[in-house]
């Protein structure tokens, strides 16, 4: 389950477009907002979760999008999910979940960890906004993800994916973005455990798609459309479950529903230096990489919302 369709990019990095560089100066903007003027975001600075919140509503409302909120309660207080729609065209009842957790751990800013995702999905959503895809996309942002709520009941997507199946909802992929914003190309920055070590680059420089076995075909379809589309080093894998790192984001959460969902990742602790830390500052992220990386995903979600199956 780690072999991949296609080639992972090697060599020099072609140059930025017009296009990749407005984006870039987005995310800076979106990680800037959540990470340097926000902070530290969760049920013990409820006041800072309720601003980032309100900062992914009120962006993704002028991005002409009608916001909804899901509202629950967590020892008193508040915390909520916020979602917008894209309305499929041809297969509406068929949806696409692209999600990320707005919340940071305790003591950190969280600006890779994930006010990156946040701001992946805030920039895909506002490049779909005006669009007729053929299924219908959802973008979501995820309240309480960090512990001491993991995997909890009271873990936003939980909350949210368990709705989806109450509903009676199709949710045909999910998307979890997930701490993308660090790279590295000197040899060894990459630490995976064994035996992943003994498969995957040890040099931290590229993406990865990773998810359960179960959704083997879905993650070498995403890599597949990636490095078909995108020229930026890329990695899949579709592992154990109980493999650590494969389960930590709230893809678990869907999987837990028996939705079909899939991380994407930097690797996370396995790479990055100031992982869950007082130092997961804006100016760690690497904002050129990072839109490269968004930028491929906007032409994978594309291909995955207009493809005939």
């Amino acid at each position: 389950m780690i072999r991949m369709p296609g080639q992972s990019h090697e060599g020099p990095l072609p140059p930025l477009t017009d296009e990749q560089r407005a984006l870039e100066q987005e995310l800076h903007s979106h990680v800037q907002t959540l990470a340097g003027q926000i902070g530290e975001r969760n049920v013990f600075r409820h006041d800072r979760l309720v601003l980032a919140a309100d900062y992914i509503r009120t962006t993704l409302a002028d991005a002409g999008y009608e916001v909804r909120r899901q509202p629950y309660e967590v020892g008193g207080k508040i915390c909520e999910n916020v979602e917008v729609e894209v309305r499929g065209s041809r297969r509406p009842d068929d949806i696409m979940v692209i999600g990320a957790h707005y919340d940071s751990v305790q003591g950190s800013p969280g600006a890779n960890d994930n006010a990156s995702g946040v701001a992946a999905m805030l920039a895909l959503a506002h490049a779909f906004a005006k669009t007729h895809p053929a299924r219908t996309l959802r973008f979501v942002g995820f309240t309480n993800e960090e512990p001491p709520l993991f995997q909890t009941k009271y873990m936003g997507s939980r909350v949210y994916a368990r709705r989806s199946r109450e509903r009676g909802e199709t949710i045909v992929l999910m998307l979890s973005l997930e701490t993308i914003g660090y790279y590295s190309d000197e040899p060894g920055s990459q630490h995976l455990l064994f035996p992943l070590n003994l498969i995957y680059p040890s040099t931290g420089n590229f993406i990865a798609f990773v998810s359960n076995v179960e959704n083997g075909f879905r993650v070498r379809r995403l890599v597949g459309s990636f490095r078909q589309q995108a020229e930026f080093p890329s990695e899949g894998g579709a592992l154990w479950g109980l493999i650590p790192g494969v389960g930590w984001s709230d893809h678990w959460a869907f999987w837990k529903e028996g939705f079909p969902a899939v991380m994407v990742t930097d690797t996370a602790l396995f790479r990055y230096p100031a992982y869950h830390s007082n130092t997961d500052r804006p100016e760690l992220v690497q904002y050129e990489r990072m839109a490269r990386v968004v930028s491929g995903l906007q032409a994978v979600v594309a291909e995955m919302a207009n493809a005939p199956e």
